[in-house]
């Protein structure tokens, strides 16, 4: 079985399912590199959000679905990202919500979609919680962009993303500190923010031994 197979990514995706004890909240997303603003993190009112961490099973290199968010978004604007939004009142779960987030940006119907293991949230600066809920995605799909969230839809092997070789860590200035964030140029795109985090959370716990 090739180490960059769907197959792959499942079984070690179930391998890691449950969150492991003796880790809180400020164990994963923005603080983890940033301990230097726990305290500025600690009092913000996050909101629950889930994203989909689509991997399409094509072959022994399979390819990660990401997008580019349109200028008009209110957070985000522009940046690269995973399908995903804010958990809704009617969504019975991050699951859930993931795959309609999903549906409704890029067109990616949920009977496409096995969802298989969820990653710990991921707390960010701007006020999410987000769960990041990892899926293969079977062939076959189309996808039809919503130009009202989504400029471009584009595939990333995962053998790139799960390479820690491609992980920079890098900074600027933020509120009169240095923030620090991932980044994986790939080709034109620049993976940075909150989605390299999640990439790189997603190779710590699948890939990095």
């Amino acid at each position: 079985m090739s180490l960059y197979s769907a197959d792959e990514f499942r079984r070690r995706a179930l391998r890691q399912v449950g969150q492991p004890e003796g880790l809180d909240w400020a164990d994963h997303g923005d603080i983890l590199i940033n301990p230097g603003f726990a305290d500025a993190l600690q009092q913000l009112k996050l909101r629950d959000a889930a994203v989909l961490v689509p991997v399409i099973d094509d072959g022994p290199d399979a390819r990660v679905i990401l997008t580019q968010r349109t200028s008009k978004m209110r957070k985000h604007s522009g940046q690269v990202a995973f399908p995903g939004g804010a958990i809704d009142p009617e969504d019975i779960s991050a699951e859930a919500a993931a795959l309609r987030e999903a549906e409704e940006e890029i067109g990616l119907q949920p009977e496409f979609v096995e969802t298989v293991a969820r990653l710990p949230d991921y707390r960010t600066f701007t006020g999410f919680s987000i769960t990041p809920v990892m899926a293969v995605v079977k062939p076959g799909f189309e996808l039809k962009i919503n130009p009202d969230e989504v400029d471009h839809v584009f595939e990333v092997p995962l053998s790139f993303l799960m390479n820690g070789e491609n992980h920079i860590l890098d900074s600027r200035t933020w509120e009169g500190g240095e923030r620090f964030f991932y980044r994986m140029p790939y080709e034109n795109w620049n993976i940075w923010g909150v989605t390299a985090g999640i990439l790189h959370t997603a190779w710590e716990r699948l890939y990095a031994w």
